[in-house]
């Protein structure tokens, strides 16, 4: 088939999210100028770059009370957040936290995570997690939306930070396959790195 999103794709469900997969979950953490933390998932999210370390994820949509929503608002305002590796051992807090509450609601409480204190940012960081990343905020996008109730930004920050837990390491390098990350795929779908294979690139 071929269609322009535009013109609708005719399908039970939009198909584009199935297009382009799997996505890294960016399960980011912040705190609000007034101090309450916040920890939601996005699946438009990952590094862009390593040297510096460049890190972005993508907020759609509208907050539950309007506007924009928290992690966005809290990264633009205070300038920092934190990125947490969401796997499976840890993925129905991870889902929990995607809950739609207010502004004055906590999603590490909501969730039953622990709060670990950062290095550089006032962000706190999901101790649960094996990876954490620190960033600051460097830029956020204003991205096209279809209708004007809706704001999709895209927030940048450059990684000043990185947590790794000595487990997670073997030999020097993280064990991907023991951590089992998850990732989002289309729809409700998501899948589980528990296998990985070595694919040398040409000379």
């Amino acid at each position: 088939m071929f269609y322009e999103p535009k013109n609708g794709h005719g399908l039970v469900r939009d198909p584009i999210k199935a297009c382009v997969v799997p996505r890294p979950i960016g399960w980011i953490s912040t705190i609000s100028q007034e101090g309450v933390c916040n920890l939601a998932p996005f699946s438009y999210s990952n590094l862009m770059v390593t040297a510096p370390p460049i890190f972005m994820f993508s907020c759609n949509g509208a907050h539950l009370e309007g506007d924009v929503k928290d992690s966005a608002l809290n990264a633009r305002e205070t300038g920092e957040f934190v990125y947490n590796l969401a796997t499976w051992e840890i993925r129905d807090a991870m889902n929990t936290s995607s809950s739609h509450v207010g502004r004055s609601e906590d999603e590490f409480e909501l969730a039953g995570l622990t709060k670990a204190s950062s290095m550089l940012v006032k962000p706190p960081r999901v101790s649960e997690a094996p990876i954490s990343l620190e960033c600051r905020t460097w830029k956020t996008i204003d991205l096209p939306a279809t209708k004007p109730e809706i704001q999709n930004i895209m927030v940048i920050g450059e990684v000043v930070g990185v947590h790794i837990a000595d487990e997670a390491l073997k030999n020097g390098l993280v064990d991907t396959a023991a951590l089992r990350p998850i990732a989002r795929l289309g729809y409700l779908d998501y899948s589980v790195v528990d296998e990985v294979f070595v694919m040398p690139r040409p000379k």
